[in-house]
């Protein structure tokens, strides 16, 4: 059974369908909310209360073929709504032991910074596209904003990325 009709049986309330939609999205829903938080306790959090917010209006899912992008934007909404509530600076978790480790942790922090310099919108743009890989068209649906303006933000967040690290590299 493919992912568009796991989605269909559990927008007619098959739990254990919903459950395996979950299972296989998890990881994503986590690296979502840890690039938002950085933190273990606080992704984890985020991943529980993503799953929650997702079982109890999955039957306002219209459309089954959309349930990652639906999912998604769920968790975007999660930790933004996190984020705001803890009203306080994130700090890179020196025990992280994710996608980074390939990079010098000076980089991955330098690269963290440089995202909590970028407005609100601008760093979910680039997260969803260079973190998770989205295409911009699911950016789009997911954040709704036309396409010509994801396309915008992705190339005015990249080059004001590019400004912060260079900043900082001049710095060091």
């Amino acid at each position: 059974m493919n992912q568009t009709e796991r989605a269909q049986r559990a927008i007619s309330g098959d739990e254990d369908s919903f459950t395996l939609l979950i299972q296989e999205s998890r990881e994503k829903i986590y690296r979502m909310a840890f690039t938002y938080v950085r933190n273990k306790e606080d992704a984890l959090e985020i991943v529980q209360e993503t799953v929650y917010r997702a079982f109890i209006s999955i039957h306002k899912l219209k459309q089954p073929q959309y349930f990652q992008t639906w999912l998604i934007k769920i968790a975007v909404n999660c930790a933004l709504d996190h984020i705001r509530k803890a009203k306080k600076i994130v700090y890179m978790d020196k025990e992280h032991e994710g996608n980074y480790e390939q990079k010098p942790r000076e980089d991955v922090i330098d690269l963290h910074d440089a995202l909590d310099q970028l407005d609100e919108k601008s760093r979910t743009v680039i997260m969803l596209r260079y973190f998770e890989d989205m295409p911009i068209k699911d950016i789009s649906d997911v954040l709704d904003i036309p396409l010509s303006s994801v396309k915008s933000i992705i190339y005015r967040g990249l080059e004001k990325l590019k400004v912060n690290i260079g900043e900082r590299e001049s710095l060091g």
